[in-house]
């Protein structure tokens, strides 16, 4: 393939997805029957874009293996294997997702290899590993976003843990007490999860009827109710005690690098990822929670949150940094008289059109492609240079070169 290819795209549905967001973006009926959560474009085996080429859709994962140097470029397709190294999603969260972290690429290819030796289906209840990549990730609010990222200073958790669980967490609560290494963090969180069932019902029915008293100090205590309403016996209401409670704003980005504890509240964004499925679940979810591989796997030095900083490329792009090596994403805006021109150092591209209508022209055929919001296109790396003109805005990933 040696075109600009318009792509087809699998969304997820996931009980936690909303009914009107995709369906909106998409321009199908809203809203829709089932709630959509992802949508996925890439080449990830579980769910491969489809791609239009001569007239017939063909999956992106197969065009990858027939030619991956046109699609990919040469040095991306030595350095990462003769795969697309980034999963690009489009994520509308209308209820919050499980708490949970991503291992690093030597902890992904173990827990790959030895789920594998011990027979574990790739679909069962209790599997960890999916795949053997890590998965750091990028999310961009298109919306106003909440977040749960990394674990707050061990001071804050002290003190917002002892308003709601003085009794019930005693003894934990006084071990943590002006302690600052990550192994006494580590020893808490470990603690938590490791409650029997009738005494963590116990403190966190405690915790929460102790929480509503002190709503006005801290939205931690707000969002810990409104957990405890959908998960009421489940240790992750303790989570936004535990993590940092973030709010992007549209257009703010932030970077989940591996090992780090995350959930997502509500919003809609744009992710872009390494390309994996690989998820350690630690609560609000009734899907599988391994403890010890969860303990292995996480990060428990203390984490200040930054917002990614930008970088303006020309007057139509705005780059986001990237902390990694398998994708970047950018935003870009056409209007009338301000097109944008591709670098010729490129790499593979997946454009999505989130808002208005442009044509894409490849400069050297003169292929032009039309596009509007909700749809998509690979611009494989053989294509030297292209132009976008209308008025549009776009998500691109790509990979850094």
């Amino acid at each position: 393939m040696k075109r600009i290819g318009l792509m087809k795209n699998t969304v997820q549905e996931y009980a936690w997805g909303s009914h009107t967001a995709i369906a909106e973006l998409l321009g199908n009926g809203s809203p829709s029957k089932t709630p959509q959560a992802e949508l996925w474009m890439g080449a990830h085996p579980k769910a491969p874009s489809m791609v239009k080429c001569d007239g017939n859709w063909i999956s992106l994962l197969k065009l990858i293996e027939q030619n991956p140097g046109h699609l990919l470029g040469k040095k991306v397709a030595v350095k990462f294997n003769n795969r697309l190294p980034y999963l690009f999603k489009v994520l509308a969260a209308a209820k919050p997702l499980s708490i949970q972290a991503h291992p690093s690429v030597d902890q992904a290819k173990q827990g790959f290899e030895w789920e594998n030796r011990q027979g574990i289906p790739l679909d069962a209840y209790n599997r960890n590993y999916k795949d053997d990549n890590h998965k750091p990730e990028c999310i961009c609010a298109m919306t106003r976003f909440r977040a749960l990222n990394g674990f707050r200073k061990i001071s804050s958790i002290f003190g917002l843990m002892e308003k709601i669980c003085p009794k019930g967490l005693k003894k934990q609560l006084g071990a943590l007490r002006g302690q600052q290494s990550p192994m006494a963090l580590k020893n808490f969180f470990q603690s938590l999860m490791t409650m029997n069932h009738k005494q963590k019902t116990q403190i966190i029915s405690h915790a929460v009827s102790n929480a509503k008293k002190f709503t006005d100090d801290d939205p931690a205590y707000r969002w810990m109710i409104d957990l405890h309403k959908q998960y009421p016996a489940d240790v992750g209401v303790f989570s936004p005690i535990l993590l940092n409670l973030i709010c992007l704003e549209p257009g703010q980005a932030m970077f989940l690098p591996a090992g780090e504890l995350h959930a997502y509240l509500d919003g809609v964004g744009i992710e872009l990822m390494a390309n994996s499925d690989n998820v350690l679940r630690g609560g609000l979810t009734p899907k599988h929670i391994d403890v010890p591989e969860l303990l292995n796997v996480l990060n428990f030095e203390e984490r200040k949150v930054n917002i990614l900083k930008t970088e303006q490329i020309n007057e139509c792009e705005r780059l986001y940094e990237s902390h990694a090596e398998e994708f970047v994403l950018s935003i870009i805006h056409v209007r009338e008289g301000i097109t944008y021109n591709s670098s010729a150092h490129r790499s593979i591209e997946i454009l999505l059109c989130t808002d208005g209508k442009a044509t894409i022209t490849d400069l050297e055929k003169n292929d032009t492609i039309v596009i509007e919001k909700g749809k998509s296109i690979i611009i494989p790396a053989v294509v030297k240079t292209y132009r976008i003109q209308g008025n549009a805005a776009f998500y691109k990933a790509a990979v850094p070169l």
